[in-house]
């Protein structure tokens, strides 16, 4: 049985959906946001050095291991403590995760880590100021919108990109502090200008270190330095079933120049720099952001057309997957 790879969809609908779905992953990544630099002030999360022990959802998560050194309980006791505590957990927790990231990919980098909205957020400036995501790369990227319109650039724009990468690891570094202190200790000490030797230490080595990162290597930690990134890469390669951008490559000359330029919109918004238009294996650190979609469908529907990119799952996947020869590779 002949099976479309690619479902037919009205362009103004693929339009509306896929707009509609980017602004419910920015909802996702603000609250998630608000989640990871909250959730130390309200207990839900974090390890409290000052009195030795985790706080969970507001309640004090021990391993018992405090009552074994005080000779309460035996060696026995304190090794069913320490599995039922925090190994099984730990394994229950990173067994949901992975089974999410095996069906659908990296869903946990593009629509809730922190990080990698803040490398969206650099990403949209420094495109402002040099026309290009990342410092590394060679040539900039097309000047036009998906919807074919011109992207307003200039070097004006430097002026904000340093300011922003410092604030945003800035407020990692207290945010981080505040997983092992008293927040309000730390947020009290800021505000009235008596950090401790210690805590500016830290805040200063900190901001320095994310500063750097944010502006220099945000995308090659994303790629090759994330253990959460990378392990959700690898469930998502070991399923062949897995969500996966499929494309329409009866249409591919269409996708080429889709763009004034003759560039490809696709290509032009990938955050992690990444060409869409090709084998999963080569996009092996794909966000599931879904931005390519997105751009494909606005300029695909400006010339009345159906989009050439779609979500695909299960045999769709497979069947994307297997058309793909050396002769039409794009």
């Amino acid at each position: 049985m002949n099976q479309r790879v690619i479902p037919i969809i009205p362009a103004a609908q693929a339009v509306a959906g896929n707009q509609r779905v980017q602004r419910q992953r920015l909802a996702a990544q603000m609250g998630f946001f608000v989640l990871f630099a909250l959730a130390p002030v309200f207990d839900l999360f974090r390890y409290d050095l000052a009195r030795g022990h985790a706080l969970f959802l507001t309640f004090e998560w021990r391993l018992g291991l405090d009552q074994f050194l005080a000779g309460r309980i035996g060696a026995g006791e304190a090794a069913f403590n320490v599995l039922t505590r925090l190994f099984l957990p730990i394994l229950a927790g990173a067994a949901v995760f992975l089974w999410a990231a095996w069906k659908w990919g990296r869903l946990y980098c593009g629509w809730l880590c922190p990080h990698f909205s803040v490398v969206e957020t650099i990403n949209r400036v420094m495109i402002r100021a040099s026309g290009k995501h990342s410092l590394w790369d060679k040539k900039p990227i097309s000047p036009w919108r998906p919807d074919g319109t011109p992207a307003p650039r200039g070097p004006i724009w430097w002026l904000a990109v340093l300011p922003l990468a410092v604030a945003f690891a800035f407020v990692w570094a207290v945010v981080f502090l505040t997983y092992l202190l008293p927040p309000m200790e730390v947020y009290a000490n800021i505000f009235n200008g008596e950090l401790t030797r210690n805590q500016l230490i830290f805040i200063a080595a900190a901001t320095t270190v994310i500063s750097l990162e944010f502006l220099f290597a945000r995308h090659l930690f994303c790629r090759y330095a994330c253990a959460v990134g990378l392990f959700q890469s690898l469930a998502w390669m070991g399923n062949k079933d897995a969500l996966v951008v499929g494309f329409n490559r009866q249409r591919t000359a269409e996708c080429a120049d889709c763009l004034p330029d003759r560039q490809s919109a696709c290509d032009a918004v990938c955050p992690m720099r990444l060409k869409p238009r090709t084998l999963k294996r080569m996009m092996f650190a794909c966000t599931q952001c879904g931005q390519c979609l997105d751009a494909c469908a606005q300029s695909q529907g400006r010339q009345g057309q159906p989009p050439l990119l779609q979500w695909v799952e299960a045999e769709a996947a497979r069947q994307n997957e297997a058309g793909f020869s050396a002769v039409d590779r794009p």
